[in-house]
């Protein structure tokens, strides 16, 4: 993890400490079990519970003679607690261990990405809501193409996160699998039931085949889901830079007091917030793909998975996680314009009316190719004012009179449905 894009909380949940602690969690819950059992002492896993103390620095010293973490962890725990820690680990393999652990710490990151998601979505939402009715031009190619409003660009946004928010639900639900069942998990030296009341301890599902191992398509599931999430932060951060461009100049990012926007010409203030989000997304991509290799593990197991999984999980949950959280501030002090977006709706003389127009002619009896042709020679013109350009052509006039024509060049026209849409997105608090 990089310190810049990683939130505090998120440090903490994947710091050695914690991992070391989840596996302690696995290894006393899976002993309580066997105690239920009869197959480990009554009393064991209380004792051990008392006095294990984990010491990642003592862990680290260790593997560097065995070269094997788990092992070093039981060291470790074994020289706190004695002889009660030869009934730890008991029939057990690292992959017990290490997956079931892994769950709980991916179900934990994923946990604190939905609680940011959500400051994301109060944010969107209260900006729809604000400026439901600012009218804006909507642009298709880049184009200006009819008008639209602010609000139902943030709406579009909210309705995009929504999703998000129900896959991530569903990842966190198929990542939330743990396993103790043994090497090549045929539970040859532990029951099944043991790793029913583990999982069930620990919040988890039991995994139904786990060979040596949780089968990865739940991690590629998950990671993909997070590259989704990545693509819909990048898309809000696109239309943020575009919105910000000098040319267009309808919003802007928050610009704090202070702030400087280049080392080299004042006058700079620039959508730093948007392309770093931008640059993010591309490496949640990554995260995603890396994962998807992982799939495909040997027979029952192998380790290819284990190293990108060190890397990946951290870094693709600290990532999101830093993702959402700076979108949300992004959104939260976005600097709208509505004198700009009039001034914009307005810029391309009347032209982006010109469908309203080629419908009325329809409905007046003119065939449609014929009247895409009347309005299509105005709108090209480019030289004069498009109304202008409408009263004047005596094949319209026959059909659509002086007031006809002026009707065609309100906004209000294609605005009139936008508390429809907002009720989709937002129920009733959206009309």
């Amino acid at each position: 993890m990089i310190e810049r894009y990683t939130r505090p909380e998120m440090a903490r949940l994947w710091s050695p400490q914690a991992r070391y602690e989840a596996w302690l969690a696995v290894e006393l819950a899976a002993c309580e079990a066997m105690e239920d059992e009869g197959l480990v002492p009554r009393g064991v896993a209380s004792r051990v519970r008392a006095r294990a103390r984990v010491d990642a620095d003592r862990i680290a010293e260790i593997e560097e003679v065995t070269k094997h973490d788990v092992i070093a962890f039981l060291s470790q725990i074994e020289e706190q607690v004695g002889e009660d820690a030869r009934w730890l680990h008991l029939g057990l393999t690292s992959s017990d261990v290490l997956d079931t652990s892994f769950a709980i710490l991916l179900t934990q990151a994923t946990d604190l990405v939905l609680e940011q998601l959500d400051a994301l979505l109060a944010a969107t939402k209260r900006r729809a809501l604000e400026h439901k009715h600012t009218p804006m031009v909507g642009r298709s190619h880049g184009m200006h193409a009819e008008p639209t409003t602010f609000g139902l660009a943030l709406a579009s946004f909210h309705a995009e996160l929504q999703r998000d928010r129900e896959r991530l639900e569903r990842a966190r639900e198929r990542i939330a699998h743990g396993k103790i069942s043994g090497a090549v998990g045929t539970f040859a030296n532990v029951p099944p039931s043991i790793e029913a009341a583990v999982c069930a301890e620990l919040g988890l599902e039991p995994e139904p085949v786990s060979t040596q191992v949780v089968p990865r398509d739940r991690h590629a599931e998950l990671f993909s889901t997070f590259a989704i999430v990545g693509a819909t932060i990048e898309r809000i951060a696109v239309q943020v830079r575009h919105w910000q461009r000098t040319e267009v100049g309808e919003a802007a990012e928050p610009f704090a007091p202070g702030q400087k926007g280049s080392s080299a010409m004042t006058h700079k203030r620039n959508p730093i917030l948007s392309e770093n989000l931008t640059g993010l997304a591309r490496m949640l991509r990554g995260y995603a793909s890396a994962a998807l290799e992982d799939v495909a593990l040997w027979h029952e197991r192998d380790i290819s998975h284990s190293s990108v999984e060190r890397m990946i999980g951290p870094d693709a949950t600290a990532t999101l996680h830093f993702m959402i959280f700076r979108c949300a501030r992004l959104i939260d002090g976005l600097d709208v314009y509505p004198e700009r977006l009039r001034r914009n709706l307005e810029l391309s003389g009347g032209i982006i009316y010109s469908q309203r127009l080629l419908l009325d002619l329809v409905r007046a009896g003119v065939p449609r190719q014929r009247a895409y042709e009347w309005v299509q020679r105005n709108a090209l013109r480019g030289d004069a004012d498009f109304a202008s350009l409408v009263l004047a052509d005596a094949d319209i006039g026959r059909h659509l009179d002086a007031a006809a024509v002026k009707r065609v060049f309100d906004p209000a026209y294609h605005l009139r449905h936008v508390d429809d849409i907002f009720r989709r997105v937002f129920g009733e608090e959206g009309t």
